[in-house]
Order: C-alpha cells, then sequence, then structure tokens
C-alpha cells in the first residue's frame, strides 16, 4: 500500500493496574481462556503504530465488573474504569477513545452510569457483555437502560464473556464459546424487538458478530416460527447492526460478513493486547490483501468516521517519529505478517 490506512480500532481494550489488582484479589488470573496482558499507553501506542491504527476505542474486556457481587462496589469500579479511560483519552486525544463500562446487571446503576459517562465524560458509547452472571442482553426488563441509550443515541459496542456454564477441557472460551455469547445476545436483541423499539441505539457485535452471519437465515426461521414475525424483517435487523474484524478478516469468515452486513456496518478491530501483536499483524494482513481497496479504506475508517463523526472531523494525527531501528523492524514485521498470511492459506485443489 502507498498510503498509511488510518485504521480507527473500535475493538481494543485498556487494563488499568487497579483492574487488575481487583481481579486478582478476586482470585481470576484471566480472561477468555487468556492470561490477563500487560498493558500501558504506551505498549497501545507501538502496536498502533505497527498496525498503521490512528484511533483506538478502549474497552474494558470479560468479565467487567460482573465478578463483584456487592452492587456498590461494582459501580465504584465502572467509575473508575471511566474515570481512568477518559484521563487516558484526554492524554492522547488524537489516539483514543473510549467505550463506558457500566455495572451490570445492576439496571439501575447502568443506566445512571452510563448517563454520567455519555453526557459528563464524554464517553464515545458504553461497553455491554453478552451476558453478566447468566443474564443476557436482550432479556426481559431491560428497558429502562435501552430509554437512556436511546435517548443519548449511544453507540452499544457488545462483547462475548463466558457462557453461563462450564467450560469443556480442550477448548478455550475465547476460541469458541464466545463466538456462541455473542450470537446468544444478538438473538434474544432481535427476537425481543430491542433494535426496532429503541431505533437511535447503535449496537455493534464483536468478532463478526459470532455466528450471526453464517446463521443469520437460520435464525431468522426460528424467531419466525417463534414469533409470527416476517424472516425478512429478522434478516434486516440483524443485518442492521455493526460488526467489528477481530479476529475474524481470514478468507473463510470475512467474505461471509461482508456479504451479510448492510453497507458500511463493518469496522476494524484488533482485540489487542488479549489478541497479541502477531495475531493482528495476520489478520490486518488479511484485511489488507482480500478486500477491494474501495471496502478496506470504508473499514479501515470511514464506516468508523460514520458512527463516530467527531473522528471524520479530525486532521491525520502525528505519530511520534520512531528511531529508524524501531521503523525498520515495524517495517520487516509488516512483510512478515503478509507473507505468513499468503503462506498459511488452504490451496484451492
Amino acid at each position: 500500500m502507498t498510503t498509511a490506512p488510518r485504521r480507527i480500532d473500535v475493538h481494543q481494550h485498556v487494563v488499568p493496574p487497579f483492574y487488575r489488582d481487583a481481579l486478582t484479589r478476586a482470585g481470576i488470573a484471566e480472561a477468555g481462556g487468556r492470561a490477563l496482558p500487560d498493558w500501558s499507553p504506551e505498549a497501545a501506542l507501538d502496536l498502533m503504530d505497527l498496525l498503521r491504527t490512528e484511533t483506538a476505542i478502549l474497552s474494558v474486556s470479560t468479565p467487567g465488573t460482573g465478578f463483584l457481587t456487592d452492587p456498590g462496589e461494582a459501580a465504584g469500579l465502572a467509575r473508575r474504569l471511566n474515570d481512568h479511560s477518559a484521563a487516558v483519552t484526554a492524554e492522547h486525544p488524537d489516539r483514543f477513545g473510549w467505550f463506558a463500562t457500566l455495572p451490570m446487571p445492576d439496571l439501575g446503576a447502568s443506566a445512571k452510569e452510563a448517563e454520567r459517562a455519555l453526557a459528563e465524560l464524554g464517553a464515545d458509547g458504553v461497553t455491554l457483555l453478552s451476558n453478566t452472571q447468566g443474564t443476557y442482553l436482550g432479556g426481559e426488563g431491560q428497558d429502562a437502560l435501552w430509554r437512556v441509550l436511546d435517548a443519548r443515541g449511544a453507540v452499544v459496542f457488545v462483547h462475548p464473556a463466558d457462557l453461563p456454564a462450564p467450560a469443556v477441557d480442550g477448548i478455550p472460551p475465547f476460541a469458541a464459546d464466545f463466538l456462541l455469547d455473542t450470537t446468544r445476545a444478538a438473538y434474544l436483541l432481535v427476537r425481543n424487538g430491542v433494535p426496532r423499539r429503541y431505533p437511535n441505539i447503535r449496537f455493534v457485535l464483536s468478532h463478526a458478530g459470532g455466528f450471526v452471519p453464517y446463521a443469520s437465515h437460520r435464525m431468522a426461521v426460528a424467531i419466525a416460527a417463534d414469533t409470527g414475525r416476517s424472516p425478512l424483517d429478522t434478516l434486516d435487523d440483524l443485518r442492521g447492526f455493526y460488526y467489528d474484524t477481530a479476529l475474524s478478516s481470514s478468507p473463510a469468515a470475512l467474505p461471509t460478513l461482508l456479504a451479510f452486513a448492510r453497507p458500511g456496518h463493518v469496522l476494524f478491530g484488533s482485540d489487542w493486547p488479549f489478541a497479541p501483536a502477531p495475531a493482528g499483524q495476520y489478520f490486518a494482513s488479511g484485511l489488507d490483501n482480500w478486500v477491494d481497496p474501495h471496502i478496506l479504506t470504508a473499514v479501515n475508517r470511514t464506516n468508523a468516521e460514520a458512527l463516530f463523526p467527531r473522528l471524520a472531523a479530525r486532521a491525520p494525527a502525528q505519530a511520534p517519529a520512531r528511531p529508524l531501528p524501531v521503523r525498520l523492524r515495524q517495517s520487516a514485521q509488516r512483510a512478515g505478517a503478509r507473507l505468513f498470511y499468503k503462506l498459511i492459506q488452504p490451496g484451492t485443489n
């Protein structure tokens, strides 16, 4: 490519030291079967320069605050996480944005914190886990939260969590269970009419929506049989979600996603630091090498600019000049990732 893509990464995580400490005190050392990674703003910026990402929207991954049983403690931790993310963004306004953490499944406290984060702290949206303590998005009785988010025209970043069931030995949750968890939430949201009753909410589904694009017609038939709604309406609702490409821009998954999602609804995502740099490079290479240049520009940036208009108004951010050895190393890493991507693809015989 002759020019840097200026990516907007809508799926990048923040792991502040105080949050890691809180998880450690609760006996939690991993998320989704992966050890909690190290994180710092400086490391995030290094990764962004490697992937040629201009702006990353930060979010807290699973378990969010859902590991705390005391509602007051959960609400307090959510406030602290949001204050931290707002401060990181204020220090690097051209490079970061953030999604607010909400203390689910407490709907009242979540609605209150969403209002504070969006109205007072300038959050770009909110993060909601597909399920918290076994309670799924789209279930009954969540209208108090949806009303607040709809009134704000909020972006809701839907991130998977561990299934409310024991993990299967040998299958790390992030590899398969997370995809089902997102699919369950999307199914319930559509089945119970949340996108239609609250049309100002823009939902972003992680990891290409789990199994949604692949299983959409099967799901539409099931919802039609259950509710009497037209399967075409159900498919339209499913297509209306936004989808990120984190760990999903492979030659198997990406064509299905692009064929299914509504135009303008596919966004770049990396899942760093839970997905290490080599994984981010591999899937970014898939995007760069497979997609038509016009679609690539849309996925990398312009689709996100439409979702986050404040980013469209910015002049290109100037990344700090890196020492020559660093630039050479990053160039070699990109070339190696492109070669590895091409070598690992299945044959056509």
